[in-house]
């Protein structure tokens, strides 16, 4: 499976992809893509867009992971522009047929460090860590693209570990209903037998 987590924004948007093969992780380009203030809101835009296409097209990945939108009451602007960055991310997810998955903002954090208030700084040694980057120098933006490919293996596990516990329940419930069933109908065999008698 192949995962990418984009950090969108319109100055720099962080991505990374990783694979997953039965567990065995690697990543397969991680970078930023990067727009100047130069150029107008749509160019910008545009810029971001032809790049996710790119690497929907070289990569196939199977779903894109990224943050919930937040706003901050003091940083009202900061969101809108992002929103901006963020729609184009996902409309052309959508349009290559790749899947969508959200977490809210602690959520990566905390599934990475164990404190869903760590330090980006902290979330970006952990990632490295994880991952075995050797180049600690790589922007902020990229290591939180990758602690949501992290974030979303991690949570596919654990979804994986619930269904597979609830199988194995109701795979007992099935049998002990196939059992009863089999005891109702040996009853009434029983019965209708000693009817005759």
């Amino acid at each position: 499976m192949r995962i990418l987590g984009i950090d969108p924004g319109l100055d720099r948007t962080g991505y990374g992809l990783i694979e997953n093969k039965n567990g065995n992780i690697s990543v397969l380009e991680a970078g930023v893509i990067r727009s100047s203030h130069k150029d107008g809101l749509g160019e910008r835009l545009k810029g971001i867009y032809l790049q996710m296409q790119d690497m929907a097209r070289n990569y196939h990945p199977d779903i894109c992971v990224v943050e919930q939108l937040y706003s901050h009451y003091k940083h009202r602007m900061t969101a809108v522009l992002m929103g901006h960055a963020r729609g184009v991310v996902l409309c052309c997810c959508r349009l290559n047929g790749i899947a969508i998955k959200e977490y809210p903002a602690k959520t990566p954090k905390r599934a990475i460090t164990g404190n869903g208030n760590a330090s980006k700084l902290q979330v970006q040694h952990v990632v490295n860590r994880l991952l075995n980057i050797k180049d600690m120098a790589r922007p902020f933006d990229v290591s939180d693209a990758l602690a949501l490919c992290l974030t979303y293996v991690y949570h596919l596990k654990e979804d994986n570990a619930i269904l597979a516990r609830s199988l194995r329940v109701r795979g007992r419930q099935g049998i002990n209903n196939r059992i009863g069933t089999v005891k109702e109908d040996l009853f009434k065999q029983i019965k209708r037998g000693s009817g005759r008698i």
